[in-house]
Protein backbone atom coordinates (compact mmCIF):
# COMPACT_ATOMS: atom_id res chain seq x y z
CA UNK A 1 0.00 0.00 0.00
CA UNK A 2 2.62 2.61 0.65
CA UNK A 3 4.61 0.93 -2.50
CA UNK A 4 1.14 2.18 -4.30
CA UNK A 5 0.53 5.43 -2.81
CA UNK A 6 4.32 6.49 -3.63
CA UNK A 7 4.47 5.83 -6.93
CA UNK A 8 0.67 7.04 -7.93
CA UNK A 9 1.61 10.32 -6.54
CA UNK A 10 4.44 10.41 -9.93
CA UNK A 11 1.36 11.16 -11.60
CA UNK A 12 0.16 14.18 -10.91
CA UNK A 13 3.60 15.31 -10.72
CA UNK A 14 4.22 14.44 -14.45
CA UNK A 15 1.00 15.84 -15.33
CA UNK A 16 2.21 19.14 -14.15
CA UNK A 17 5.18 18.66 -16.32
CA UNK A 18 3.18 17.95 -19.18
CA UNK A 19 0.91 21.05 -18.99
CA UNK A 20 4.12 23.14 -18.44
CA UNK A 21 5.84 21.52 -21.42
CA UNK A 22 2.99 22.28 -23.29
CA UNK A 23 2.58 26.01 -22.37
CA UNK A 24 6.34 26.43 -22.61
CA UNK A 25 5.43 24.88 -26.65
CA UNK A 26 3.17 27.63 -26.85
CA UNK A 27 5.73 30.06 -25.80
CA UNK A 28 8.37 28.97 -27.76
CA UNK A 29 6.02 29.51 -30.94
CA UNK A 30 4.55 32.58 -29.95
CA UNK A 31 7.09 34.60 -27.95
CA UNK A 32 10.23 32.54 -28.07
CA UNK A 33 12.67 34.74 -24.79
CA UNK A 34 15.81 33.49 -23.41
CA UNK A 35 13.62 32.93 -20.44
CA UNK A 36 11.90 30.71 -22.26
CA UNK A 37 14.95 28.09 -22.80
CA UNK A 38 15.61 28.59 -19.39
CA UNK A 39 12.38 26.95 -18.72
CA UNK A 40 12.84 23.97 -20.68
CA UNK A 41 15.83 23.31 -19.83
CA UNK A 42 15.11 23.54 -15.66
CA UNK A 43 12.13 21.22 -16.51
CA UNK A 44 14.29 19.08 -18.11
CA UNK A 45 17.09 19.13 -15.38
CA UNK A 46 13.66 18.21 -12.51
CA UNK A 47 12.49 15.18 -15.12
CA UNK A 48 15.89 14.19 -15.22
CA UNK A 49 15.57 14.27 -10.92
CA UNK A 50 12.37 12.25 -11.41
CA UNK A 51 14.05 9.78 -13.47
CA UNK A 52 16.74 9.41 -11.13
CA UNK A 53 14.29 8.61 -8.04
CA UNK A 54 12.23 6.19 -9.91
CA UNK A 55 14.42 3.97 -11.80
CA UNK A 56 15.70 2.39 -8.97
CA UNK A 57 12.67 1.59 -7.64
CA UNK A 58 11.51 -0.12 -10.59
CA UNK A 59 14.67 -2.50 -10.17
CA UNK A 60 13.89 -3.13 -6.64
CA UNK A 61 9.62 -4.27 -7.65
CA UNK A 62 11.35 -5.87 -10.27
CA UNK A 63 13.70 -7.65 -7.60
CA UNK A 64 10.33 -8.68 -5.28
CA UNK A 65 8.19 -9.48 -8.28
CA UNK A 66 10.41 -12.00 -8.65
CA UNK A 67 12.78 -13.32 -6.01
CA UNK A 68 11.89 -16.12 -3.52
CA UNK A 69 11.97 -14.89 -0.15
CA UNK A 70 10.24 -15.40 3.51
CA UNK A 71 9.82 -11.64 3.85
CA UNK A 72 7.12 -11.77 0.70
CA UNK A 73 4.01 -13.73 0.18
CA UNK A 74 2.76 -15.39 -3.35
CA UNK A 75 -0.64 -13.56 -3.41
CA UNK A 76 1.62 -10.35 -2.69
CA UNK A 77 3.54 -10.94 -5.89
CA UNK A 78 1.07 -9.91 -8.71
CA UNK A 79 0.78 -6.74 -6.83
CA UNK A 80 4.46 -6.01 -6.80
CA UNK A 81 4.31 -6.90 -10.21
CA UNK A 82 1.51 -4.72 -11.17
CA UNK A 83 3.52 -2.05 -9.30
CA UNK A 84 6.50 -2.45 -11.24
CA UNK A 85 4.11 -2.10 -14.07
CA UNK A 86 3.16 1.66 -13.00
CA UNK A 87 6.59 2.28 -12.37
CA UNK A 88 7.68 1.22 -15.81
CA UNK A 89 4.46 3.94 -16.97
CA UNK A 90 6.02 6.37 -15.07
CA UNK A 91 9.51 6.16 -16.66
CA UNK A 92 8.17 5.86 -19.79
CA UNK A 93 6.37 9.41 -19.27
CA UNK A 94 9.42 11.11 -18.09
CA UNK A 95 11.47 9.77 -20.91
CA UNK A 96 8.67 10.90 -23.05
CA UNK A 97 8.63 14.18 -21.44
CA UNK A 98 11.84 14.79 -21.31
CA UNK A 99 12.21 13.95 -25.15
CA UNK A 100 9.51 16.77 -25.77
CA UNK A 101 12.36 19.25 -24.02
CA UNK A 102 14.36 18.31 -26.32
CA UNK A 103 12.27 19.13 -29.12
CA UNK A 104 10.87 22.25 -27.47
CA UNK A 105 14.55 23.34 -27.13
CA UNK A 106 14.60 22.86 -30.90
CA UNK A 107 11.84 24.13 -31.94
CA UNK A 108 12.64 27.65 -29.31
CA UNK A 109 16.23 27.73 -31.86
CA UNK A 110 13.80 27.61 -35.23
CA UNK A 111 11.55 29.92 -33.90
CA UNK A 112 14.96 32.56 -32.78
CA UNK A 113 16.51 31.64 -36.18
CA UNK A 114 13.03 32.44 -38.12
CA UNK A 115 12.82 35.73 -36.45
CA UNK A 116 16.57 36.68 -36.91
CA UNK A 117 15.80 35.75 -40.83
CA UNK A 118 12.81 38.00 -41.01
CA UNK A 119 15.03 40.65 -39.30
CA UNK A 120 17.32 40.15 -41.83
CA UNK A 121 15.51 40.15 -44.86
CA UNK A 122 13.85 43.63 -43.89
CA UNK A 123 17.17 45.08 -43.24
CA UNK A 124 17.97 43.27 -46.64
CA UNK A 125 15.71 45.39 -48.64
CA UNK A 126 15.94 48.58 -47.14
CA UNK A 127 20.01 47.84 -47.82
CA UNK A 128 19.02 47.43 -50.84
CA UNK A 129 16.85 50.18 -51.55
CA UNK A 130 19.52 52.60 -50.62
CA UNK A 131 22.88 51.15 -52.71
CA UNK A 132 22.09 52.83 -55.64
CA UNK A 133 20.07 55.72 -53.97
CA UNK A 134 23.78 56.00 -51.97
CA UNK A 135 25.84 55.93 -55.50
CA UNK A 136 24.03 58.78 -57.02
CA UNK A 137 24.22 60.94 -54.34
CA UNK A 138 28.12 60.04 -53.92
CA UNK A 139 28.55 60.70 -57.40
CA UNK A 140 26.64 64.22 -57.61
CA UNK A 141 28.04 65.30 -54.61
CA UNK A 142 31.32 65.76 -56.02
CA UNK A 143 30.60 68.71 -58.02
CA UNK A 144 32.86 68.84 -60.54
CA UNK A 145 32.81 72.04 -62.31
CA UNK A 146 32.24 72.51 -66.12
CA UNK A 147 34.77 75.26 -66.76
CA UNK A 148 38.47 75.31 -64.98
CA UNK A 149 37.77 77.77 -62.37
CA UNK A 150 41.38 79.41 -62.83
CA UNK A 151 41.53 79.64 -66.52
CA UNK A 152 37.83 79.40 -67.37
CA UNK A 153 37.94 76.64 -69.81
CA UNK A 154 35.65 73.84 -70.53
CA UNK A 155 36.85 70.98 -69.17
CA UNK A 156 36.51 67.20 -71.08
CA UNK A 157 35.07 65.51 -68.15
CA UNK A 158 32.51 67.03 -66.37
CA UNK A 159 29.26 66.53 -65.07
CA UNK A 160 27.34 69.39 -67.22
CA UNK A 161 23.86 68.56 -65.58
CA UNK A 162 24.78 69.80 -62.45
CA UNK A 163 23.80 73.46 -63.51
CA UNK A 164 20.50 72.31 -65.37
CA UNK A 165 17.82 74.08 -64.20
CA UNK A 166 16.11 71.34 -63.73
CA UNK A 167 18.82 68.88 -62.60
CA UNK A 168 17.92 68.34 -58.71
CA UNK A 169 14.21 67.60 -59.67
CA UNK A 170 15.58 64.77 -62.36
CA UNK A 171 18.09 63.16 -60.17
CA UNK A 172 14.98 63.11 -57.43
CA UNK A 173 12.41 61.48 -59.53
CA UNK A 174 15.06 59.06 -60.71
CA UNK A 175 16.07 58.27 -57.89
CA UNK A 176 12.46 57.85 -56.80
CA UNK A 177 11.88 55.60 -59.73
CA UNK A 178 14.80 53.61 -58.81
CA UNK A 179 13.20 52.99 -55.51
CA UNK A 180 9.45 52.49 -57.07
CA UNK A 181 10.80 49.41 -59.48
CA UNK A 182 13.16 47.86 -57.11
CA UNK A 183 9.70 47.66 -54.44
CA UNK A 184 7.46 46.69 -57.85
CA UNK A 185 10.88 43.42 -57.81
CA UNK A 186 10.98 42.63 -54.48
CA UNK A 187 6.90 42.49 -54.54
CA UNK A 188 7.05 40.40 -57.61
CA UNK A 189 9.46 38.14 -56.03
CA UNK A 190 7.10 37.56 -52.68
CA UNK A 191 9.91 39.12 -50.95
CA UNK A 192 7.44 41.94 -49.39
CA UNK A 193 4.66 39.50 -48.62
CA UNK A 194 3.87 37.62 -45.50
CA UNK A 195 2.75 34.70 -46.99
Amino acid sequence: ALLDAVIDDYFPVLEHFGDLLEGLEDEALARPSPATLASVNHTKRELLRVRRAVWPLREALAVLGRAESAFVRAETRPYLRDLHDHTVQVIDLVETYRDLGSGLADLYLSSVSNRLSEVMKVLTIISTIFIPLTFIVGVYGMNFAPKDPVTGRSLPFNMPELYSPNGYTDVMLVMLLIVVAQLIFFFKKGWLSKG
